[in-house]
């Protein structure tokens, strides 16, 4: 009777360095993930590396899925680049381009217009109340690259959120069940 006691704690020793290194593992992973994202940031000088393109206000440049890659740079905003902004009082940015770069004389001061390529319209519409331009703290970042279509997987998480948990839940226990 003694040696299967001493099995079944063996046994649950055993489930419990395991489950422990799965934890570990886990979060080694999240600790990357966030590493390299904040090195992204300190590189490219802006706050947000990389962002999916939602809607087809860019069209034929951008399409709706495809990631851009942003940086910040000390040179001035010229009209016709692609920048992405946030506007007070929402949450997601925009990716628009610069139709009209405004310098007041007196206070150095930078406005700038933005318009979707596809849309008839500038974007004031979208600008907080009573805003007709954003100004430099606007903008998040300048489009230097692309990855087509890549961001289709973030698009579909956003607008079917059960994909998003089966998907968690199906990892989750993809992870709990392994026996690595």
């Amino acid at each position: 009777m003694g040696w299967i006691g001493d099995s079944v704690q063996s046994i649950r020793s055993l489930q419990i360095r395991q489950l422990l290194s799965q934890i570990v593992t886990l979060g080694t992973i999240g600790a990357l993930a966030l590493i390299i994202w904040k090195v992204l940031m300190c590189v490219t000088g802006s706050e947000s590396p990389v962002v999916v393109v939602l809607s087809g206000s860019m069209e034929p440049g951008f399409q709706r899925g495809d990631i851009l890659f942003l940086q910040m740079s000390k040179d001035p905003i010229r009209a016709g680049e692609i920048v992405v902004f946030h506007v007070d009082g929402r949450d997601i940015p925009i990716v628009h381009r610069v139709i009209k770069v405004h310098e007041q004389q007196d206070t150095g001061e930078v406005n700038i217009l933005t318009k979707g390529d596809n849309n008839f319209i500038d974007d004031r519409p979208l600008y907080a109340q009573g805003q007709l331009w954003l100004q430099q703290h606007h903008i998040m970042g300048r489009a230097v690259g692309l990855f087509p279509y890549v961001g289709w997987v973030t698009i579909i998480m956003t607008e079917k959120p059960i994909l998003k948990y089966l998907l968690i839940g199906g990892l989750g226990l993809l992870f709990i069940t392994s026996k690595d």
